[in-house]
């Protein structure tokens, strides 16, 4: 596992042979692999998996590196992103339990394009490039479940792109607002994953300053209220009239 052992910024860390979480008691639904446990369950695949733990803040997926294999969220929540203009940061998109990390780059590209940082402790199921490669060739119902997950990502990437090249900097604002809400819901009237304005800033497309001054202005049009870190929408309904017009809020 090059990418996991890379000298850069990447923490080292080890897998521990012993801390396996069986893919039957796993109890995340929407997995990709869960939904297929009946089918790959005759193999030795599911097996062959590595459960991996990262602290808060470590990076397991470094941009550029080779592309060994693919991760799934067992438990946390993960920053996906990758290097724009000049080296800023453009995030790509969060993702929970249950939810593939670096599917972009398997099967087509050599390295990832992407990089990957865990938000909180967080578990990870690895499956590496050689295992799924075999299991798509052998299980014609998993290799169909995997196509139609890649038409889905891409109907979303595609549908991304073409609005946020409409919005304005408010309605990106919004619309990242509304994306964390309906992602990770809220806890107390706050939302369950804490970022700070540039990473808000970082998945709009905007900078850090014209985050804060749209929070400003909605917090003073008592749309969405603060407290340090924490953000919390008081009227879901008002912000999503406001983007109606372009039909979608980003859920990639």
């Amino acid at each position: 596992m090059d990418n996991i052992n890379s000298k850069s910024k990447v923490t080292k860390f080890k897998r521990n042979p012993f801390f396996v979480v069986s893919c039957d008691i796993c109890e995340n639904e929407s997995c990709l692999i869960k939904r297929n446990l009946k089918v790959l369950s005759f193999s030795n695949f599911l097996q062959e998996k590595s459960d991996i733990k990262c602290k808060k803040g470590q990076q397991f997926i470094l941009e550029g590196s080779p592309v060994n294999g693919l991760f799934f969220v067992l438990k946390g929540k993960v920053k996906v992103f990758r290097t724009g203009i000049n080296g800023r940061e453009q995030i790509v998109r969060f993702a929970k339990e249950g939810e593939i990390i670096g599917h972009r780059g398997f099967g087509t590209e050599e390295y990832y394009s992407i990089g990957a940082i865990a938000l909180e402790d967080t578990v990870l199921c690895y499956f590496s490039k050689g295992n799924l490669q075999n299991a798509l060739y052998k299980y014609p119902e998993f290799t169909y479940d995997m196509m139609l997950f890649y038409a889905n990502e891409l109907n979303k990437s595609e549908s991304k792109v073409k609005s946020l090249s409409q919005m304005t900097v408010r309605e990106r604002v919004i619309d990242t607002l509304l994306y964390i809400h309906k992602k990770f819901g809220d806890h107390r009237g706050f939302f369950n994953l804490t970022l700070s304005r540039k990473e808000y800033a970082d998945h709009a497309g905007t900078t850090e300053e014209q985050v804060i001054r749209v929070f400003s202005i909605l917090k003073k049009e008592n749309l969405i209220i603060s407290k340090g870190k924490k953000i919390g929408i008081n009227n879901i309904q008002k912000l999503k009239k406001e983007i109606s017009e372009h039909n979608y809020f980003l859920e990639s």
